[in-house]
């Protein structure tokens, strides 16, 4: 047996005590360097290893490793600080929940030692396995009995089956009813929940429980990572910065963008921006929202802007800029879209950089903001950037939806065409068909504008035919060519060669 020295067995001592307390440093060993949405995802769930955090909800773009940190690395260090410690794991099917618990197991047999934890040899099935010091695990699938277990916490991971599954009533129904009835009740006093999903529905299980406890108080901690960062991101990356971007050799950021340019809308909105919207909005449609992905010619169309400002810089609403041109067949075209959480310096910079860049013909605003203190500014700013614009001001109406009325009427004939690519593109689809009961309407106030506009909004015209080219000089001594086209040369051209050709 060879000998360790003294200072091998001391750095070894002083691993296993890093890997046992650090999730970090126990995903490390395991072989995984995180990327910042993982560094994020570990810090809560350290939390609520902690106990700081009861109830933990984590909302991620399907293949961001989610289920590896939450559902794997985090179920077996936590067996390992508690081991006298029970777990209910939970998925979409019995078979999912007891791949998660196979895997947790065969790494018990090979970090185990290094955790100070050893299975019991009388439970080590894939799905229900129990560790000597008294731990255990135990794997369930949505809407199965949870029957002769108490649990300290629990782990649902992906209870969501599919797009079926997601858009049934009835299936909706009957995993809430397995939640409440099955799972909750299987807790111990002070038991943790994690959720752990990317989001299907309104309506999923996500939905009811965040529902629940905005009615009953019950505090949960929300982790919602979209694909495409937004404004106010929580890994504070740039808007239009795409997830894991840190880590090129995996691609996910490139895969992300090719599912972008695939996915249907409501798949991109819910499954990859967190943002699920119903089949059909209760005031907007979604078949009135047409993509494209190139505009007709600039020149042809008539173009105007509109702008829906925050109250305060702090106060959770957004400013919005739009841009939307009319074509020569008066259909309407979203070029552009400003929208940020920001101060009323940014937004005025943002107004005159629009108008500027676009020559719009009139500007929208409600009457309201323009009469605070916002008018004079904006006004001041424009004439110091040169940055004119006609302004249209409307009365303010406290009914959003009399005021959406004109821009809804006009899609309901028309459609409204909406750059498929642009970053704000799921957020814009969203708000639209989650208006008037969505969290925000500021986007929806802002086009809305351009619909009150639509008795000053001009049709685009048609691009102005080729002009005849005139020859300005004729062959020397020869005026009989004077005035003539080129298109008349080359056919006086064409005859002569096939005169000499016949020659």
């Amino acid at each position: 047996m060879r000998d360790v020295s003294p200072a091998s067995a001391a750095a070894v001592a002083l691993h296993r005590r890093a890997i046992r307390r650090s999730l970090l440093e126990w995903s490390r060993h395991c072989g995984f360097e995180p990327a910042a949405h993982h560094r994020l995802l570990i810090e809560k769930l350290t939390a609520v290893a902690d106990g700081k955090i009861p109830n933990l909800a984590i909302f991620m773009p399907p293949g961001s490793a989610k289920s590896t940190y939450a559902s794997i690395l985090f179920v077996l260090w936590y067996l390992a600080r508690y081991p006298d410690k029970s777990i209910i794991a939970a998925s979409h099917t019995v078979e999912l929940a007891e791949k998660w618990g196979r895997r947790i197991r065969n790494m018990i047999g090979e970090h185990g030692p290094a955790l100070g934890i050893e299975l019991s040899t009388d439970s080590q099935a894939a799905g229900r396995w129990a560790l000597k010091t008294g731990g255990a695990y135990h794997a369930a699938g949505v809407g199965s009995a949870i029957v002769g277990f108490r649990a300290d916490g629990a782990v649902i991971d992906d209870p969501v089956r599919s797009r079926e599954d997601a858009d049934s009533k009835i299936i909706r129904d009957k995993t809430a009813e397995w939640y409440q009835s099955d799972l909750c009740t299987r807790l111990k006093p002070g038991g943790f929940k994690i959720l752990i999903q990317t989001r299907w529905h309104e309506d999923d299980l996500a939905g009811r429980i965040l529902a629940e406890a905005d009615r009953t108080g019950e505090p949960w901690e929300i982790i919602s990572l979209p694909a495409e960062a937004g404004g106010d991101d929580p890994l504070g990356r740039q808007p239009g910065e795409m997830l894991w971007s840190d880590d090129e050799a995996y691609g996910y950021a490139r895969l992300l963008k090719r599912e972008k340019a695939s996915q249907p809308a409501r798949n991109w909105a819910a499954l990859y921006q967190q943002t699920p919207v119903p089949d059909e909005g209760n005031y907007f449609e979604d078949h009135w929202l047409k993509p494209y992905t190139q505009p007709p010619a600039l020149e042809t169309m008539h173009i105007y802007g509109a702008s829906d400002f925050a109250v305060t810089q702090d106060g959770g609403d957004y400013t919005v800029h739009i841009i939307v041109g009319v074509d020569p067949d008066d259909c309407m075209y979203v070029l552009d879209l400003w929208r940020k959480r920001t101060s009323a310096e940014a937004w005025i910079e943002a107004y005159c950089d629009l108008i500027l860049q676009w020559k719009p013909l009139e500007w929208g605003f409600e009457g309201g903001q323009i009469k605070s203190a916002v008018g004079p500014f904006l006004e001041r700013r424009s004439r110091e950037r040169r940055a004119y614009c006609s302004p249209k001001i409307f009365p303010s109406r406290h009914d959003k939806s009399v005021r959406a009325q004109a821009i809804r009427g006009k899609m309901a004939l028309d459609s409204l065409y909406v750059p498929i690519h642009a970053r704000w593109y799921a957020d814009f689809f969203a708000e639209l068909l989650s208006f008037p009961a969505g969290k925000h309407d500021d986007q929806v106030d802002a086009l809305s504008l351009i619909g009150q506009m639509q008795t000053r909004i001009t049709r685009g015209h048609p691009p102005a035919p080729p002009k005849p080219i005139k020859l300005l000089c004729p062959p020397p001594g020869d005026d009989r060519y004077i005035g003539t086209t080129l298109d008349d040369l080359w056919e006086i051209y064409d005859s002569r060669s096939q005169r000499q050709q016949r020659i």
